[in-house]
């Protein structure tokens, strides 16, 4: 039962890395933000994974929560910016 969580675990993180290198050698904007909500799915996730607490669920929701609504700021901004 343990191997497969460090499994599910070591996914979440190489997925999580990878999808940073990606944000951050990306050139154009728009294409960073699904790398940059994937990052934030694996960190939510690593964060529950990792901490098997009922408070770490609370912290990884609110990661998450947070997250999302940068995202949603930051395209909506760009795509303001291009439409001018």
């Amino acid at each position: 039962m343990e191997e497969g969580l460090m499994i599910v675990e070591g996914i979440c993180v190489v997925i999580g890395v990878y999808c940073a290198i990606r944000a951050v050698f990306e050139p154009k904007t728009l294409k960073k933000l699904p790398y940059l909500n994937v990052m934030n799915f694996a960190v939510a996730g690593s964060i529950v994974l990792l901490m098997p607490y009922p408070i770490t669920i609370c912290a990884a929701i609110a990661y998450f929560i947070g997250s999302t609504l940068e995202s949603n700021a930051i395209s909506s901004t760009v795509a303001q910016l291009e439409e001018k």
